[in-house]
């Protein structure tokens, strides 16, 4: 197995990326909250969603390259496939929790508990100190019944630091 751990680049990622996107939001859904938000999280996932998102990397990635980084398997037919992602907001929108953010990380299973998630957290932590951030950390919001993410945080030196919550906005 031969990886990159690489700042993401659309013209050969996109597709990659987002696939692992859609892994991602289904995992939510699925695994962290029943029926209701499995079905919320699959409803959105459409073909105006993948070019919003996409839209919204390209921007965050003109700000800074490794908002987004990638870990690519290179394959032996000189193809590659991407097989994990980190994303970090740029440093504009630190003051969304006065600190750096990881928006999400996500490994395709087969790679998982090969030190690929390790490395694109390396990557995550080296992009947050080097911003001008109001708190020194970074900060992201883990669901407490997922404890395989909360076992890496933890190794990872994350502590607990407040506690989300959310509501419908059609109840507004």
């Amino acid at each position: 197995m031969t990886l990159e751990i690489r700042p993401y680049d659309r013209e050969r990622d996109a597709d990659g990326l987002y696939e692992l996107k859609l892994a991602f939001e289904r995992g939510l859904g699925e695994n962290t909250g029943g029926e209701g938000k499995a079905a919320a999280y699959e409803g959105k996932l459409t073909d105006a969603y993948r070019e919003r998102w996409l839209g919204w990397v390209d921007r965050c990635v003109a700000d800074d390259e490794r908002c987004v980084t990638v870990a690519v398997e290179e394959t032996e037919d000189s193809g590659s496939e991407v097989v994990g992602y980190v994303f970090v907001l740029p440093e504009r929108l630190s003051m969304i929790w006065d600190a750096a953010v990881l928006n999400e990380i996500y490994v395709a299973p087969d790679y998982r508990g090969t030190g690929v998630a390790d490395d694109l957290i390396d990557a995550a932590l080296a992009l947050a100190a080097d911003q001008d951030l109001p708190l020194d950390r970074i900060v992201l919001d883990v669901d407490p019944a997922n404890e395989r993410a909360k076992g890496f945080y933890d190794r990872h030196g994350f502590e607990p630091w407040g506690e989300m919550v959310a509501r419908p906005l059609e109840d507004a």
